[in-house]
């Protein structure tokens, strides 16, 4: 094998050893547990607004989240095609969804996923908006999280029929709250106050989520961000449970907080793998944006505080925002961001450092998607023309490997004339680089392209909605996750369950996935003759096997990838090495792997010279 065959073999084994030491080295950790001291006893939270003081309009005051229970609380239904739930008049709490469309397994039995819990469940998660106090106000004449709402108009919140909810705090002034809802994941509130009183007051709208502990599915992977995610003023937010915890207490919020003023574009809100939560006050709309900790409690929120508002007697204010609370599609987030005017909300998926590769890499994926109707044949779509924009640099590396063949008489040559000066050795055969005009090193530019071109797509699979639960062919159900096929059972075909998924026995006992892997790898490498150092022979032999075994723990999408890319790059190398007149021997390569390498006569033992 030639000097620049075994180098691009090294590089790509280089690759794969940065890559899986990684995944070693930061592994993702257990799940996380449900926080047991969550409270389900009556809480109290700071109020979004800064500290009234003299001669100053800003609001204050105490927002209590009080213990309830779905049988005590009056609720206003939600349904649409997409979402259940309810409203809890208690505060008028967006606090009880669930995404009709996604299961929490891939089970057809499985439940569906459950996006906010109200107060007194295990992981209460919920949204709520209200108005903070100011000048001429007390903290108990503007409605909070214990304000018991009555239903003005609607039955049921769908998305042609909007429901308003009103509230008398019997010293003049009258709270409306009227909640919309799209075919999607989209709520509308708007917020308005009519004062009938004889005084001038004023007061600051706000929006509120609440998350009572960490989430129980929290992932903890650096490769996936989850917690608090905002846009403020065209800056990306993100900041994980652990960095909530580190805040500084401000005195101003009355815990440890964070706080942002935002000119007139942005949103904020909680995300997790799949799903999210996000405030986004009205285009144009300033808005301060808090992040805050409550350490007692274990309470994280989010806010957004509009400006305080006048009310002269006889007057009415509103203030609109929107609620986003749902899955993180693609193609629903793109609609927002494109068509309502949601400043850069795709942003909210985690694009990770190679943003310019993962973004176009999965609207590609996604269109292909959609043209063929399946994510596991749209990725071997991908991966077709992927290597089809990469051809021109690939077919110069393949003729600059074809052209160093053709060179190996001269370059041995060379190397016995120099012997051992290594200095006339490097000078000799960059002259005959320079004029034969062969570049040594483009053998490996493929490799350093696929690189990125790994984690990217790495990062796709890992992080987007849409693989989640895609399934493939066969027992392929959810490209997400790793072959669930074991040779243990020899695939299906014995009558006992395959080892539980990130096992160890799992790990030993690969899929049908892993195998094509190695296979895929190890005839990529019968393209050229085994190496005749002993050495080099025994590592590239082993090379395919150990990574087959290492990789199996891979999500199916990325190795289907591989397993694509390692064939087409074979047909792709083979015809150009064919094309300049070198016709490779695979099968005679093949043969020559399971021939045992035997002593020449003079090494024999027991023989005399």
């Amino acid at each position: 094998m030639d000097d620049q065959n075994k180098n691009l073999i090294l590089a790509t084994a280089l690759s794969f050893v940065v890559i899986l030491l990684w995944f070693v080295l930061f592994p993702p950790p257990d799940r996380t547990p449900a926080d047991p001291d969550a409270p389900v006893a009556q809480e109290s939270l700071t109020a979004p607004a800064p500290r009234a003081g003299p001669g100053t309009d800003d609001p204050a005051g105490t927002v209590d989240l009080a213990t309830e229970t779905g049988a005590e609380t009056p609720r206003l239904a939600i349904e649409t095609p997409r979402v259940s739930g309810s409203i809890s008049l208690l505060g008028g709490r967006i606090d009880d969804l669930v995404l009709k469309d996604y299961r929490e397994t891939i089970e057809p039995d499985s439940g569906t996923v459950h996006l906010l819990n109200p107060v007194g469940a295990p992981t209460p998660y919920y949204t709520l908006h209200g108005w903070a106090a100011g000048t001429g106000l007390a903290p108990a004449e503007v409605p909070g999280a214990n304000t018991l709402w009555e239903i003005e108009s609607g039955t049921t919140l769908t998305p042609g029929t909007p429901v308003t909810l009103v509230w008398d705090n019997g010293a003049g002034l009258i709270f409306r709250r009227e909640i919309g809802i799209d075919a999607d994941y989209m709520f509308s509130v708007r917020q308005s106050v009519e004062n009938r009183g004889e005084a001038t007051v004023s007061l600051a709208p706000y929006g509120i989520i609440a998350r009572h502990g960490r989430p129980p599915d929290l992932k903890n992977f650096f490769i996936l961000h989850e917690g608090v995610v905002g846009m403020l003023d065209g800056t990306l937010l993100e900041m994980g449970y652990k960095d909530l915890e580190k805040l500084d207490f401000n005195p101003r919020e009355g815990a440890p907080a964070k706080v942002e003023q935002v000119g007139d574009r942005g949103w904020l809100g909680f995300t997790d793998h799949y799903w999210m939560t996000t405030l986004i006050p009205d285009p144009g709309t300033p808005f301060k944006a808090v992040t805050k900790f409550d350490p007692q409690r274990g309470i994280y929120q989010t806010e957004t505080v509009q400006a305080t508002l006048s009310l002269a007697p006889g007057a009415t204010v509103s203030a609109d925002s929107r609620l986003f609370a749902g899955a993180k599609e693609w193609a629903t987030i793109r609609r927002y961001q494109n068509e309502e005017n949601v400043d850069r909300f795709l942003d909210s998926i985690d694009w990770g450092w190679f943003f310019f590769l993962t973004k176009p890499i999965f609207a590609a994926l996604h269109w292909l998607n959609q043209m063929i109707g399946n994510m596991g044949w749209a990725i071997i779509a991908l991966t077709l023309l992927i290597k089809a924009l990469v051809l021109p640099l690939a077919y110069k590396s393949y003729v600059s490997m074809a052209k160093m063949k053709e060179l190996q008489p001269q370059m041995e040559k060379i190397k016995e004339i120099a012997g051992d000066d290594r200095q006339k050795l490097q000078q000799e055969m960059m002259a005959l680089y320079k004029k034969e005009k062969v570049n040594p090193a483009a053998g490996c530019l493929p490799i350093l392209l696929q690189i990125p071109i790994f984690f990217s797509l790495y990062k796709v699979i890992f992080v987007t909605l849409e693989l989640r639960h895609a399934p493939w062919i066969g027992w392929i159900r959810d490209l997400s996750a790793p072959d669930p096929s074991s040779l243990l059972n020899l695939w299906g075909l014995l009558p006992w369950p395959a080892p539980e998924p990130g096992s160890i026995l799992a790990m030993i006992f690969i899929g049908i996935l892993p195998l094509c892997l190695g296979i895929s790898m190890w005839l990529q490498q019968k393209l050229n003759p085994s190496p005749t150092d002993p050495t080099q022979k025994m590592i590239f032999a082993w090379m395919p096997w150990v990574f087959m075994f290492m990789l199996g723990s891979f999500a199916s999408g990325l190795v289907l990838y591989w397993i694509a890319n390692n064939m087409i790059t074979f047909t792709q190398q083979y015809a150009i090495m064919r094309s300049h007149g070198h016709k490779p021997d695979v099968f005679g390569n093949i043969k020559s792997s399971f021939r045992r390498n035997k002593p020449a006569p003079e090494a024999r033992p027991g023989k005399k010279k």
